[in-house]
Parts: structure tokens; sequence; C-alpha cells
């Protein structure tokens, strides 16, 4: 079983594929367990099968390369020239960056782990399209091996 910092640190991985691949311009909501995750995105069109084994890759792919997830708190001021802040509490004066070596620099306040090599494998369980017409994403990590 993998703990929410393992699945939220896969989101955050998942989350920028699916901005840079598929145009998806925010995570609109999450639900992770340590057994299992789920993310809604806006993107345009359904996924066929090997769209989602092209994601699956992707974030493996990002997985292998051991990348160091590290923290930083800046101004709010230089978030808002950067970031997408929609999810922040109006009284917050800084913001806690979480960057995943190279590939990704989120606003986060959540736990991660300290490098991508501690995930494991990403799987995609199911995707499908919700009532309200984001597209729904099921994952769950699993050993790697």
């Amino acid at each position: 079983m993998a703990s929410l910092a393992q699945m939220h640190t896969a989101e955050h991985i998942l989350t920028r594929v699916m901005r840079e691949r598929f145009g998806a311009t925010r995570n609109f909501e999450m639900h992770l367990t340590e057994r299992k995750g789920k993310c809604d995105y806006d993107v345009a069109r359904d996924l066929a099968p090997e769209d989602l084994a092209e994601i699956e890759r992707l974030v493996n792919e990002v997985i292998a390369r051991d990348l160091p997830v590290e923290t930083e708190t800046i101004p709010l001021e230089e978030a808002r020239e950067k970031y997408d802040l929609w999810k922040l509490p109006e009284e917050v004066q800084e913001v806690r960056i979480v960057r995943i070596g190279d590939f990704d620099a989120t606003p986060c306040a959540g736990e991660h782990v300290r490098h991508t090599g501690e995930l494991g494998r990403f799987v995609i369980v199911s995707a499908g399209r919700k009532e309200d017409g984001l597209l729904r994403i099921r994952f769950k990590l699993r050993p790697a091996g």
C-alpha cells in the first residue's frame, strides 16, 4: 500500500502530464487514499486506451528519473505572477511551492516524498467522463519491479 505522500506526489506528476499532453488547465477535484486516487480534468476529448497507456508511460518515466522533490516558500505577489492560485485561501501571504526536479513546480501544502523513485509504478485503473463533463482518472501505485 502506498502512503498519502506517495499518492500526492504521483498526482502532481499526473496533473503535469495531463496539462502538457492533453491541454488540461488544472486538476479540478481529487481524492487520494493510501490505496487509490482519482483526479478530474477538463480535457476536450475522451481518451483512447493508447492515450491511457501513454499517460502511464510518461508518469512512470518521470518516476524512474528519481527526481528530487523539494519545497520552497515564496511571497504571494511572486506566486501570483507564476502560478495558478485558484485554491489558495485569501489570507495567505506566502505560498509553498513543491518542485519535482526540473519537471514541475506547483503551489501545494500537502505531504510529498523526497524523490520520485519512492513512488513505485503508476497504474491507471480506469478513466471516463463524469456527468459534469470532466474526465476522471482513477489510479494506483504498485511496488516497483
